[in-house]
């Protein structure tokens, strides 16, 4: 006589990489379980940070002594998971571990053989349920859904998805087929815990996914490989507006190319631009793929509430032919020139470095092209060789050397010595440490003019050069500004005054309630002549910090109440000489 099934207490686990970031799958996992499972599974959601100790992660798992935990394993979490697994098994010996995403999904072996019972591939949210009914009847028993009554989880012969199970019979079971996105999947239309969801967002990224799959099939990405889907645009809606009225501090769309559909997209930004908020909403988008129509439309946005990220990843025409990335380069830099005209959207655009086919100077002429646009944020990445992407397959023929431990970063390749690498992170950090953060942008833009007059540094060069004579590894800002200024101040024919000038006004700027570094400090008596004056102007008191005399004489004060929302940056005034 068979056992009757047990129900299992589930913790389903996020690691993510920041406090201020939210995990979106563990909360499609439980919507998928309450709506899929036909046994009433008590499930609990914890979100942990890699930041946290293992005995910290493990703790507020044990605490459920959970019969199942569910971990859900990316690039930024996987090195830490392994000793979390065994320790978690040490004190919950008889729990059984899942694991799924995109790490997991496509290194399976290695999974199984560190700890996990099962891998769960592809649609987590539909098969994940048909897993814990079956090992709550015990054996993964396949037995048929209750007549008239069709499991989704299962294909046209009754079999659930592809799920690889670390156990006596190792089968690999037939294959769910892709399937549109689920309406009610989604923790912001789901009332049973929208409450716990929508509180959990406070102060942090909130996530949206409207689209599934990419319409490209770049060979470093595992998006191209999902068929594309669509939610329908009246739930999509639905979500964003709920999303509109919570606490998070952004709401990101993780729609790999957004605006695949154009149509589509427009009706969805028209949408964002119309709802009453003050959220900022991020996009993905192809930049070539937006039409006049949405052009004029996105200039229409209040300032702030959208933001765009559109890959270059490369301009050279060989290294995208090689990796299978299709874009209209000259259009993309139209468009981006367009919008960032327009000034109400922060763009954000990324290049990589590690490619096949570009060397160092040919990664440069990339890098001008594209700090020209004069985009807000400029990522300088690495090649990451991801498991299950089609250039990791091609890396030895490609003779690409990588890092084998997560996030299995480019070493060297026949375009990139280890000492091409080394310069461009040397690069990086400085690109990442002032211009990325928007800080002394008005230093930068000063000396690229001056050294472009003189032909004598490129922007590759400038920042190649600060990165070199700085490396910033979690130096305070006062010290790094004193190092940026003794950096920039060697350069040929730098006027030090002008310099310095750019400097005071950025840090005003830039930074509220802090004093300045020394370098650029005058007394508090000196202060203390404008302060009154400045305050009768605003209307209100200011702090000590907030005014400054410059070399000219020319005293300059900021206006801490108003914020630029596109760039971040404070209002700076100029007060004449007194």
């Amino acid at each position: 006589m068979t056992s009757p099934a047990t129900p299992k207490k589930v913790v389903l686990l996020a690691i993510n990489a920041k406090y201020v970031h939210s995990a979106l799958a563990v909360w499609l996992l439980a919507d998928g379980i309450k709506k899929y499972a036909c046994l009433p599974h008590q499930v609990e959601i914890i979100e942990a940070t890699i930041n946290q100790t293992i005995d910290e992660i493990a703790g507020q798992v044990i605490a459920y002594n959970p019969d199942v935990v569910g971990i859900s394993t990316y690039i930024w979490n996987a090195d830490k998971l392994p000793a979390l697994i065994k320790h978690l098994k040490e004190q919950l010996p008889n729990a059984i571990f899942i694991l799924g995403g995109p790490e997991a999904s496509h290194n399976q072996d290695y999974w199984l053989a560190n700890g996990a019972d099962y891998v769960v591939k592809g649609e987590g949210e539909r098969k994940l349920p048909v897993l814990l009914d079956e090992l709550a009847k015990g054996l993964l028993e396949l037995t048929k859904p209750p007549k008239g009554k069709l499991n989704p989880c299962r294909d046209a012969n009754n079999k659930p998805a592809t799920i690889s199970a670390n156990a006596t019979n190792n089968e690999s079971l037939a294959p769910h087929t892709n399937a549109p996105i689920n309406v009610s999947l989604a923790p912001h239309a789901n009332a049973s815990h929208n409450e716990a969801y929508i509180n959990s967002l406070k102060g942090k990224l909130a996530y949206l996914q409207t689209s599934k799959g990419c319409p490209n099939t770049c060979a470093f990405c595992l998006s191209g490989d999902e068929k594309l889907s669509f939610l329908p645009i009246e739930a999509a809606k639905a979500q964003l507006y709920q999303l509109s009225k919570s606490q998070a501090k952004t709401i990101k769309l993780v729609d790999r190319t957004f605006n695949c559909n154009p149509t589509r997209a427009y009706e969805l930004f028209e949408y964002v631009i119309g709802l009453e908020t003050n959220h900022c909403f991020h996009f993905e988008i192809a930049a070539d793929l937006l039409n006049q129509q949405s052009l004029d439309l996105l200039r229409t946005a209040p300032p702030g509430r959208i933001q765009f990220e559109a890959g270059i990843q490369s301009y050279h025409e060989p290294t995208l032919a090689a990796i299978s990335r299709k874009a209209n380069q000259s259009k993309v830099d139209e468009n981006l020139k367009s919008l960032l005209k327009a000034g109400n959207i922060h763009i954000h655009i990324d290049l990589i470095a590690g490619l096949p086919h570009e060397t160092l100077e040919i990664f440069k002429d990339s890098f001008d092209r594209a700090y020209k646009l004069g985009a807000h944020n400029l990522q300088l990445g690495f090649l990451k060789l991801l498991h299950g992407s089609a250039l990791r397959n091609q890396a030895a023929n490609l003779g690409i050397q990588y890092n084998q431990a997560p996030p299995y970063e480019i070493i060297q390749s026949p375009w990139l010595s280890p000492d091409d690498i080394s310069q461009l992170k040397q690069t990086e950090n400085a690109l990442r440490q002032t211009y990325n953060k928007g800080r002394f942008m008005s230093t930068l833009e000063y000396v690229l003019t001056h050294t472009a007059e003189t032909s004598e540094m490129r922007p590759y060069d400038l920042f190649h050069k600060l990165g070199q004579h700085t490396p910033n590894h979690g130096l305070s800002l006062e010290i790094y500004a004193e190092e940026i200024f003794k950096c920039f101040s060697r350069i040929h024919k730098i006027d030090t005054n002008q310099l310095l000038t750019h400097m005071i006004t950025d840090w005003l700027s830039m930074v509220r309630g802090k004093n300045m570094p020394a370098f650029m400090r005058l007394s508090d008596t000196q202060r203390k002549q404008i302060i009154p004056k400045v305050e009768k102007i605003l209307g209100r008191p200011i702090g000590r910090e907030e005014v400054a005399k410059l070399p000219s004489g020319d005293w300059v004060y900021v206006d801490v109440q108003s914020r630029d929302p596109v760039t971040g940056l404070y209002k700076i005034f100029w007060y004449p000489v007194i």
